[in-house]
C-alpha cells in the first residue's frame, strides 16, 4: 500500500496500538480523542495481559516495558472454593517463539503511559479534547468534523469503543451492545503472597470473586455481581454493597473483604456488556476495530488483547495490499472467527456464573481459548 494519511478515532488501548503499528509501517497517523488528556481517557483499574496480548504488544515495541512494570505470572491462574480450598489449576500457555510469561498484569495508567510514550516516539500525533462529530467519506478522502475543526485523511479507523460514533457510518444505527445481567466491582488492593496468578474463588451458587496481580506489590479484586438491570450505586454505598456480596466467602475473599473493602475504598462499578461480531468491518475508506465491532465481557481477560491484535493485523494487511478494500477484507477475515470465539466464550462463562448454563466447564473453556489465542495471528 502506498503511503497513507490515517486518522484514528479514539486514544484508548486499541486506538493507540493501531496508531503505533500503522506508523511503524510508514503511514502518517493522527489520533483524535474526546477526553481532555491521557489520564482522563483511562477507565478501570487493571489489565490482564495474556500471552497473545504480549505477543501483539511486542510487535509495536511495548511488551518489555509492560512486563518490567507489571507482574509476570508463572501460570494463568487457579480456581478455589468459597473457603479457599484448591479446586483447579489453569496453566495458561507460553507462546512458541516468545519470551513472555503466560500472563502479565499491569495497571491501566501504566499501560496508557507506555502506549502514549511509544506513539510519540514513532511520530504519532495525538489531539486530546477533540471529539468526533461526523464524517464525509468521499471517493478519494475522508473529512472528519470535530469540535476543534475538520481533519482530512485517506483512511479513518474507528477505535472509539463501545459507544462508537464511527460505527454507524459502517454498520448503520441498529447495532448496539447488550447488558448481560452482571456488573463488575473492581478495587485495587495490596498483592498478598497467594495472588501470584489469577485466583478465581467460586461459591456453590456460582458467585465468583477474582484476584489479579498487577505489580510487585499491587493487585486488584473483581466481583461479578448479578443485577437484572445495571444499578447506579452511590460511591459511598459501594463498599457496603460489595461486603454484602462477599459475606459467604472465607479464605482470600473473606480476608480482602474484612481488611480492604472499607467505606472509603476506591471501588469502580461497571455494567458488563456484549455485542456479537457484526460484519462488514469496513465501508469505503472507514474501518472499525476493538470494542466498536466486538464488545467482549471481561471473563477471559481478552478485551484489550483483541483490540491490540486488531491494530497489528490492520497494519500488516495495509502493508501487503495495493487496494484498500482488499486490505480491509483480509483484515476482517483474519480477525472475525478469532474475535467471535472470545466474545461467545466470555458470554458463556458469564451465563455459567449466573446459573444459566449448568454443566458448563469453565476451566476447559478457558484453556480452549488460551490454546486458540496462541495460534498465529
Amino acid at each position: 500500500m502506498p503511503h497513507l494519511s490515517i486518522l484514528v478515532v479514539g486514544a484508548g488501548i486499541g486506538g493507540l496500538s493501531a496508531a503505533i503499528a500503522l506508523r511503524q509501517t510508514g503511514h502518517d497517523v493522527v489520533v483524535i480523542e474526546k477526553s481532555a488528556d491521557v489520564h482522563s481517557s483511562i477507565h478501570g483499574v487493571g489489565i490482564i495481559q495474556p500471552g497473545n496480548a504480549l505477543r501483539a504488544l511486542d510487535a509495536i515495541g511495548c511488551a518489555d516495558a509492560c512486563v518490567a512494570v507489571g507482574y509476570g505470572a508463572a501460570a494463568w491462574g487457579e480456581m478455589v472454593d468459597v473457603d479457599g480450598a484448591h479446586l483447579h489449576d489453569i496453566e495458561g500457555i507460553r507462546i512458541e517463539g516468545t519470551r513472555f510469561p503466560p500472563m502479565n498484569g499491569v495497571t491501566r495508567p501504566q499501560l496508557h503511559d507506555i502506549l502514549t510514550a511509544r506513539a510519540a516516539e514513532v511520530g504519532v500525533v495525538v489531539h486530546y479534547a477533540t471529539a468526533f462529530e461526523t464524517l464525509d467519506d468521499r471517493r478519494d478522502r475522508v473529512a472528519v468534523t470535530t469540535a476543534r475543526g475538520v481533519f482530512e485523511a485517506d483512511v479513518v479507523v474507528g477505535a472509539d469503543g463501545v459507544r462508537s460514533k464511527v460505527r454507524r457510518h459502517v454498520l448503520g444505527d441498529d447495532i448496539e451492545t447488550t447488558y448481560i445481567g452482571q456488573s463488575a466491582f473492581r478495587l485495587n488492593i495490596p498483592r498478598l503472597p497467594e495472588i501470584d496468578r489469577i485466583v478465581l474463588q467460586v461459591a456453590p451458587t456460582g458467585d465468583m470473586a477474582g484476584f489479579v496481580p498487577i505489580g510487585p506489590d499491587l493487585a486488584y479484586m473483581f466481583y461479578n455481581a448479578h443485577m437484572e438491570v445495571p444499578e447506579r450505586i452511590p460511591q459511598d454505598r459501594l463498599a457496603p454493597r460489595l461486603r454484602a456480596y462477599l459475606a459467604p466467602f472465607g479464605g482470600l475473599a473473606g480476608r480482602v473483604r474484612d481488611e480492604f473493602v472499607t467505606d472509603d475504598a476506591d471501588i469502580v462499578l461497571r455494567p458488563e456488556e456484549t455485542m456479537g461480531v457484526p460484519t462488514p468491518w469496513h465501508r469505503g475508506r472507514v474501518v472499525l476495530m476493538g470494542d466498536a465491532v466486538h464488545t467482549i465481557t471481561p471473563h477471559l481477560g481478552q478485551g484489550a488483547a483483541q483490540a491490540i491484535e486488531d491494530g497489528v493485523v490492520l497494519a500488516e494487511t495495509l502493508s501487503t495490499h495495493d487496494e484498500l478494500d482488499d486490505a480491509f477484507t483480509e483484515y476482517t477475515d483474519r480477525r472475525l472467527e478469532r474475535c467471535r470465539l472470545v466474545v461467545e466464550t466470555s458470554l458463556r462463562i458469564a451465563e455459567w456464573e449466573m446459573g444459566r448454563l449448568p454443566g458448563f466447564d469453565n476451566v476447559a473453556a478457558t484453556r480452549h481459548v488460551l490454546d486458540a489465542m496462541a495460534q498465529p495471528l
